[in-house]
């Protein structure tokens, strides 16, 4: 294929990934902003293999190889899965990032002289450790959301001067690689910038805590993007560079409105929880207690009220329960019940974690409302279900200055005449911040398993 058509591929492509985006920003049409996405990727790969002179045989074998391997784990992989999966993607970008800038310092596809050959230079200085940091800093997230290390934030003494001190080492270590004339000293200083970064990354994503790791996730993914904008720079493949752009400015925009959505600086959470406090929220006195429901009596409010708020949370994705809330929601309308759902910007661990779920499970789009759509509308709402939900519905955010989560807004489901939480026991949500709903005179508590509950009270509500 011409250089010519090679282009024009890569602008349709281009154009592809654009209308995916697009059609990704709402419920309705992210369907179709798949398919845009899924050709946009088949006319890249085709055009990039057409263009090869050599070496196609190797890297037909590499995709069936890659796709061999990922198709069975995605298979395999649950919804509650999902953010661990994304983390683990985007780590192998960086992955990815880092061994094309070695290779195209070691071995350059394209000869360069002058201020041509300094820029390439930065070009693989800057792809490397802004993959280095993407790589480690997505394994911590990918074992933070799977549970395989604490959740908690880990405030080290000095930890802002740490990294301080490590970007200034980076920068030294850049000094020295464009000043060097030797190879050999020239791998030696990536080398000791990769580690340091590397460390770096794990440093930044450590000092983060549970509460804030749907906007690490996203964060992450603008870090990809440009890692990915950085392999196309020292490749000089333009498509690689637009869909990096496309991916590192979209991520970077999406952590900021969730941070907006937070109330937390974007700046800190980039900086790893700069200004985060450590101090921890109290819930509960020794004489509080809990008031504990049945299936039956949540039915008895379920019938009797007008108007239903369900607010969904990552144990209904845990539990599988999104079904159930589905037709329950189905029972309640034929019933005349108002039946709407207040959605947190960061409800699960992933953005649109809820959305999704409840999207396969058939739930009308038009009655899933956002946090700001709805709040105000909880003192008119006579039963609230929160369902698996605890950090997006804690008070402690509104009415504890001293809590880690303190102004995050949330959705403030205490207002409702009654609420109703569905959850196994008393454990707390994944900032591990206690929570003052459970103790509050107008919420009963319904334990088990969110799944079972749910479809006691579609029993209940069909006899």
């Amino acid at each position: 294929m011409s250089t010519g058509l090679v282009s024009v591929a890569y602008v349709v492509a281009s154009i592809c990934f654009i209308l995916s985006l697009g059609g990704l920003s709402h419920q309705e049409s992210a369907r179709r902003g798949n398919l845009y996405g899924v050709a946009g990727i088949i006319i890249a790969v085709g055009a990039t293999l057409a263009s090869v002179d050599g070496g196609v045989t190797a890297i037909v074998i590499a995709v069936l190889l890659g796709a061999g391997i990922g198709i069975p784990i995605a298979n395999k992989v649950e919804m509650t899965q999902m953010p661990q999966l994304v983390a683990l993607l985007h780590s192998f970008v960086g992955l990815a990032a880092v061994l094309v800038g070695f290779s195209g310092y070691i071995e350059p596809l394209i000869a360069t002289a002058g201020a041509e050959h300094t820029i390439k230079l930065v070009e693989v200085f800057v792809g490397i450790f802004i993959g280095a940091v993407t790589f480690t800093g997505s394994l911590v997230a990918c074992g933070k959301l799977d549970g395989r290390i604490d959740s908690k934030a880990l405030t080290l003494p000095g930890r802002h001067l740490m990294n301080l001190v490590a970007i200034i080492a980076c920068v030294f270590l850049g000094a020295w690689f464009l000043g060097t004339d030797s190879m050999a000293l020239g791998i030696i200083s990536l080398i000791l910038m990769t580690v340091i970064a590397s460390v770096l990354g794990i440093h930044l994503i450590m000092a983060i805590g549970g509460a804030d790791m749907p906007v690490v996730v996203s964060m992450l993914n603008s870090y990809s993007g440009w890692a990915a904008a950085s392999i196309g720079f020292m490749l000089g493949n333009d498509l690689l560079i637009v869909v990096g752009a496309l991916v590192g400015s979209s991520g970077a925009i999406l952590s900021y409105i969730m941070c907006k959505a937070m109330n937390r600086s974007f700046i800190s959470v980039i900086l790893g929880g700069f200004g985060q406090t450590t101090s921890s929220s109290s819930a509960a006195d020794s004489d509080q207690s809990v008031y504990e429901s049945s299936a039956d009596d949540v039915c008895e409010e379920l019938r009797n009220a007008d108007s239903v708020i369900i607010v969904p949370g990552y144990g209904m994705a845990v539990a599988q329960a999104q079904n159930g809330v589905s037709e329950m929601t189905k029972i309640l309308r034929e019933r005349g019940v108002n039946v709407r759902f207040g959605i947190h910007p960061v409800a699960g661990r992933l953005p649109g974690h809820m959305n999704v779920l409840l999207a396969e499970a058939h739930v009308p789009y038009d009655i899933v409302l956002e946090m700001d759509e709805i709040n105000a509308d909880f003192p008119e709402t006579d039963v609230v279900l929160v369902i698996g939900a605890n950090d997006t519905v804690n008070p402690a955010a509104a009415e504890d200055p001293g809590s880690p989560i303190a102004g995050m807004p949330v959705l403030e489901v205490w207002k409702a005449r009654q609420v109703v939480v569905l959850k196994r026991g008393m454990a707390t949500g994944y900032s591990g911040v206690e929570n003052p709903l459970f103790f509050k005179d107008n919420t009963r508590m319904l334990f088990g398993d969110a799944k079972e509950s749910i479809d006691k009270l579609v029993g209940g509500l069909r006899g």
